[in-house]
């Protein structure tokens, strides 16, 4: 069995001696892991680096098996080590990645979703498409948001909440007494402009209630990664 794919590197840990296992989301086969020999190595440390952008070949003698990667860099995001704020967005989307997809199933809405944010992380608004990156891998993984129009009054604007129980938005009018026990939807979160950091962490408050609560039975009662909840601190820090 082999296989020619693009991908973007999540994660490395050592194997053995001298070689590495990655995990990588690719265009056609999604989140996979492999061999890597000699991937320990100084030579490849640069190269094995999450973000890293790579050509892969992967080869196994059954389809079952773990396999083994030929890796050829493309495209190097190392000058992200020099933002820490960008880093911690990085290791963040990394960590959602590789726990929340299942092995080998192709996503590719989701793929093209991160590559265009990976590629912005840094630039100004990047945390606001970061939020909304959130809202489409809620959507890949089957928890996603009905944020379209309100599920009382069928209104499409002035959407100010959203049902815990039902993930659908809600107007202040709608929600009427209930209002307390609703979760805060930040105004214009759905839109494209850039929000500021006070409406980027209350949605990610948002976001990190429905993953919580999907990806618990996968995460057997665990907390989201840390690294999320470490870019959730460093936005929600005084500038």
């Amino acid at each position: 069995m082999d296989w020619r794919d693009e991908g973007v590197l999540l994660s490395m840990r050592p194997h053995g001696e001298s070689a590495a296992i990655i995990e990588v989301l690719t265009v056609l086969h999604g989140r996979h892991a492999g061999v890597v020999r000699g991937g320990a190595s100084r030579k490849m440390a640069a190269t094995l680096q999450p973000g890293t952008g790579l050509q892969l070949e992967w080869r196994a003698r059954l389809d079952d098996h773990i396999g083994t990667f030929t890796v050829e860099p493309t495209r190097s995001r190392a000058h992200l080590l020099a933002d820490r704020l960008a880093l911690a967005g990085l290791m963040s989307i990394c960590a959602l990645l590789r726990i929340a997809l299942p092995e080998r199933e192709p996503h590719p809405v989701l793929w093209s979703a991160t590559i265009g944010l990976m590629d912005r992380l840094g630039a100004e608004g990047w945390t606001s498409a970061y939020l909304r990156w959130e809202l489409v891998l809620l959507e890949e993984l089957g928890f996603g948001l009905d944020l379209s129009s309100c599920a009382v009054t069928g209104a499409t604007e002035g959407l100010a909440f959203v049902s815990p129980k039902t993930g659908r938005a809600v107007t202040a009018a709608g929600a009427g007494d209930w209002a307390d026990r609703l979760l805060p939807l930040p105004e214009g979160m759905t839109m494209a402009a850039p929000l500021d950091l006070e409406r980027v962490v209350e949605g990610l408050r948002l976001t990190g209630f429905f993953l919580d609560r999907g990806l618990r039975p996968v995460l057997h009662e665990r907390p989201l990664p840390e690294a999320r909840a470490r870019l959730v601190d460093l936005l929600s820090r005084p500038a």
